[in-house]
């Protein structure tokens, strides 16, 4: 359940004209969807097929996907690479030596023993409401023997405001009978990738997907539709933000004629605060507060440990903004309303 200070949270927060959110659970299906006003926003998606928990997709309010397809739904023109980002995630890549972000049903025969995996255990609570929607989950990070490490427990809150969608995501992590070391590494934490159209342009070639849904013969130089361009809360415009910091980031770009912005904002009390940018223009868009000395060359290292029975909370905000390239002001607000939150 949530915690006391979360529930005041999600009651008293305003956001607007409210809209109808409605979350279905679909057992058969190993999924939760989530509507506003009747209109699919995201799904929940715990398949015991995958190897963590995804939120897939993720709509604008025109029903336009701000997430790529592949590998779950491939798109003709989108990237056919990193089968392991899918939708919206959260693991890391050495947890006790062992890679949890790049752990998908490519990785070779016989080298399985070197990845975890999430594991969805429950679905604790489920509430629709009118502006406001909530989930709360239990999942286990196990190793490949099937021992768990950590317990997660994540709360996902669903809101509107506006041309505004908005998912809150805060994620305690609890070690279990033994310490466990997330020492720094790039590959982490809070990720999401992105549709075709909201990564940067590119000189290079690259492999896409062809109107069969699978991967082209040959990579190409096709930058039809591409028009992302990220900008942090510290003015770093671009491709440039990658190792950086900053307490929000935000891709803008257009979906099928509409301007949308993605944001995904750091809060002051997580670990690692102002939070490292693992933020690539070929579609990756990642938070990593843990991956200091990776993705500061080397000038910061962050080895963090969780003693047995300890735990720590992450809580990040991401929001969707319809028909609009997001504002500096706007998102300084926006982050501002986010820290008063929690």
């Amino acid at each position: 359940m949530l915690a006391p200070t979360l529930l005041v949270a999600f009651s008293g927060a305003k956001f607007g004209k409210d809209s109808s959110i409605k979350l279905i659970h679909k057992q058969e299906q190993h999924k939760v969807e989530v509507r506003f006003d009747g209109q699919l926003f995201t799904s929940y998606l715990y398949s015991p097929e995958f190897k963590k928990p995804v939120l897939y997709p993720i709509k604008t309010q025109h029903s336009n996907q701000v997430t790529r397809g592949y590998p779950l739904e491939p798109r003709p023109g989108e990237r056919a690479d990193h089968p392991h980002h899918v939708g919206l995630w959260l693991n890391y890549g050495d947890v006790n030596g062992l890679d949890f972000w790049n752990n998908s049903d490519a990785v070779p025969p016989g080298e399985e023993d070197e990845y975890g995996t999430v594991v969805h255990r429950s679905i604790d609570n489920i509430e629709s409401g009118s502006g406001k929607g909530l989930l709360e989950v239990t999942h286990d990070w196990v190793g490949p023997g099937g021992k768990p490490l950590l317990e997660e427990q994540a709360t996902f809150i669903f809101r509107s405001s506006g041309n505004k969608r908005i998912i809150d995501r805060i994620t305690t992590l609890q070690a279990l009978d033994e310490k466990v070391s997330l020492r720094d590494n790039k590959e982490g934490m809070l990720g999401l990738r992105v549709a075709r159209e909201l990564e940067h342009p590119f000189d290079e070639p690259v492999l896409l997907i062809d109107e069969s849904g699978r991967p082209a013969d040959r990579e190409v130089v096709d930058n039809e539709g591409v028009s992302g361009t990220y900008l942090s809360s510290s003015g770093i415009e671009g491709t440039e933000v990658w190792g950086t910091r900053a307490h929000w980031m935000n891709l803008s770009g257009q979906i099928e004629g509409e301007q949308v912005s993605v944001a995904i904002l750091d809060h002051p009390e997580n670990v690692g605060f102002p939070t490292y940018w693992h933020a690539r223009g070929y579609g990756l868009f990642a938070a990593n507060p843990l991956g200091q000395k990776a993705l500061s060359g080397g000038q910061k290292e962050l080895n963090f440990e969780l003693a047995a029975g300890r735990s720590t909370t992450f809580r990040h905000r991401v929001i969707i903004y319809s028909g609009q390239a997001a504002s500096d002001s706007e998102l300084d607000q926006d982050w501002e309303q986010f820290r008063d939150t929690f």
